[in-house]
């Protein structure tokens, strides 16, 4: 078995210099297949207030620059346990989402050819359901947990069924997801009615919400996550703005009352041994960042979800 490629080393290269890839990486063209790809895609055209995700996943990598080879948190050294790669970014089509859409679910399905897994840097939330589409080919409904301030289980926006807000209820219509395993942690704010909360229950899904993790604890949080989920194979689709806007200022529909970047890690590293196959963070607008606080946050997010499957070992490839 070929020794994985890792990331430039800092000791030699310092972290300001050197390639603009996540973590340093190398890119997928210069190892050829890999484990776990950490793939972009700058699509924001399914938001419905603030603009500026499409510049998420270069915001993202250049956050990552600081990230460090070992996970002390996980015991696991991950770009040396398996080989992890930066895939670069799907380009899609930004004013046609039906088609955007069906670009990403395409591109996501060839990467995932050879059993590569997928981490993806969003982008709006709409990228999720090509995501979950590409997976569904190999795994059949996934589980899901859905870290976010909002439901995402609208039906639509402005007659459109294709937006930011609407990609887990198309998900549960076309089959995609398994609704005996299916989450929402962290949401919180105001709704358009009751009957947000009564759609979204019929659907299928759980709720967790930001006051939860903080009456609860971390700790029961993850115990009733793991038991409502149990060995089914596992998407997690992070929306930053699942933070408190203290947290992550710079993203397209800031909540108050939101999670700490640490409650966040801590939970996500409390789902390891899961049967994870694919993740994504997404909603990183850096327009609206300071100091670059979101996508630092959003960095080491990504960085917990490539240790968390590279905690599985390597990727079995597709057949």
């Amino acid at each position: 078995m070929t020794e994985p490629r890792g990331p430039v080393d800092s000791s030699r290269v310092p972290r300001f210099a050197g390639p603009a890839t996540f973590a340093r990486l190398p890119r997928l063209d210069e190892v050829g297949r890999c484990d776990v790809a950490v793939v972009g895609v700058p699509f924001d055209s399914g938001v419905s207030y603030r603009p500026g995700a499409r510049f998420g996943p270069s915001a993202v990598r250049e956050a990552s620059r600081l990230l460090r080879p070992y996970h002390p948190g996980l015991d696991v050294s991950p770009f040396a346990a398996v080989q992890v790669a930066d895939a670069g970014d799907i380009a899609c089509n930004p004013f046609n989402i039906g088609e955007a859409v069906e670009t990403i679910e395409d591109a996501a399905t060839r990467l995932q050819e050879d059993g590569a897994r997928l981490v993806t840097i969003g982008g709006d939330h709409t990228i999720a359901l090509p995501l979950l589409r590409s997976l569904a080919k190999r795994h059949g409904p996934v589980a899901m947990l859905h870290f976010d301030a909002h439901l995402d289980t609208w039906d639509t926006y402005f007659g459109a069924e294709y937006t930011h807000g609407t990609p887990f209820r198309r998900a549960v219509e076309e089959g995609i997801l398994d609704t005996e395993a299916v989450g929402h942690v962290g949401t919180r704010g105001p709704l358009y009615g009751k009957q947000d909360l009564d759609d979204d229950r019929r659907l299928g899904f759980g709720i967790m919400t930001s006051a939860d993790v903080m009456r609860r604890g971390v700790d029961e949080i993850v115990d009733a996550l793991r038991q409502r989920i149990g060995d089914r194979p596992l998407y997690l689709s992070i929306d930053i703005d699942v933070l408190d806007p203290a947290h992550a200022p710079g993203t397209g529909t800031p909540e108050a009352g939101g999670l700490t970047s640490r409650e966040l890690l801590e939970i996500l590293r409390g789902l390891a041994g899961c049967n994870l196959v694919g993740a994504d963070v997404v909603e990183v607008a850096p327009a609206y960042d300071h100091a670059e606080i979101t996508a630092v946050a959003a960095s080491h997010v990504a960085y917990d979800l490539v240790s968390l499957l590279a905690l599985s070992g390597p990727a079995q490839e597709a057949r």
